[in-house]
């Protein structure tokens, strides 16, 4: 959906995920149709100008409506696109915001009474505008099922990457990734962002403009191994105290959180690709025995890992245009 006044990154992001070829995936690969919501030229940001295949006709025969950034000047959205928003969703497609592009999705109503994401730095301004939503400036996103919202800029790439994710499966999800050249997927729940803490010396304990990266990628390789957040502390040079501040604050999530998620992810792209028995896939990605797979899976997916696999060794749930 070319609004407007719309950014560029977050309209890119969706037509870089959807647009790329899936000629593998089956059901075939997404649609991708850019449509806007004025006809002509649109101006964006840096004297580019932009020009959609269609208007916003193109949303009634659309299951899966992306909404960019809009820009945040005063930007009021067409009662017709607020009017075309209402009818897909009310015929069941579902309907995506990308940072900013929440208060067109407030605006339309379709985010009341509804948790929803937003950059942190608009968190306020959408509390102000639109009292009813319930706004969630610290997630990454949010998926209510017919309704997602995400925070800006890198965000957006989680939120569509969690979109391919539900719909192919972590393994396809995982290779746009990759031909994107972006980190592994990050929850919703992650934190968007770390809140500035007054600056200390730097100590030879401390790892300097470097981050946890490469710890992270230490963990990542060794899933089924039995790690632990202190190895993962001595790992970092750190205490067990302070690396766990550190992680909180780089990572959103708690060291232990995150090494759950990680292990899902791996069963789950196990599960995809290969036909190795359950108890082999929990073994290979540190979960223990079939037992435990089955509890993770049961509390992260809401599914066990063998109707995971009839779902998606065929290619995935359900085919979407967007």
């Amino acid at each position: 959906m070319l609004l407007a006044e719309s950014s560029l990154f977050e309209l890119a992001v969706p037509c870089a995920v959807f647009g790329q070829g899936g000629e593998e995936a089956t059901p075939p690969w997404y649609e991708l149709t850019l449509c806007a919501t004025a006809p002509g030229v649109q101006r964006a940001p840096g004297g580019l100008r932009l020009e959609a295949e269609q208007g916003i006709e193109a949303l009634d025969a659309a299951d899966l409506v992306i909404v960019p950034a809009c820009l945040m000047n005063g930007y009021e959205p067409p009662a017709a696109l607020l009017d075309a928003l209402r009818a897909a969703h009310a015929r069941g497609a579902r309907i995506a915001s990308l940072c900013s592009g929440a208060f067109v999705l407030a605006a339309a109503g379709l985010l009341d009474g509804r948790e929803a994401a937003t950059h942190w730095m608009y968190a306020d301004e959408l509390r102000r505008r639109h009292p009813r939503v319930d706004v969630n400036e610290h997630a990454l996103y949010v998926d209510g099922g017919d309704i997602l919202t995400s925070a800006g800029t890198a965000a957006a790439i989680d939120l569509c990457l969690h979109i391919v994710r539900g719909d192919y499966g972590t393994a396809a999800a995982a290779e746009v990734g990759r031909r994107m050249v972006v980190a592994p997927h990050r929850e919703g729940d992650q934190t968007q962002y770390a809140r500035p803490k007054p600056k200390r010396p730097a100590s030879p304990a401390t790892p300097t403009g470097k981050g946890l990266a490469a710890v992270l990628d230490w963990a990542v390789a060794r899933l089924d191994r039995p790690l632990t957040v202190a190895e993962l502390a001595a790992r970092a040079g750190l205490g067990l105290r302070t690396f766990e501040r550190h992680f909180a604050r780089e990572v959103g999530a708690t060291p232990l959180k995150w090494l759950n998620q990680q292990r899902v992810a791996q069963a789950r792209v196990l599960l995809e690709t290969t036909d190795l028995p359950v108890d082999s896939v929990a073994e290979r990605s540190g979960l223990g025995a079939g037992d435990g797979l089955r509890q993770h899976f049961r509390r992260a997916l809401g599914t066990t890992p063998a109707a995971y696999r009839r779902t998606f060794r065929g290619g995935g749930s359900r085919p979407s245009g967007a």
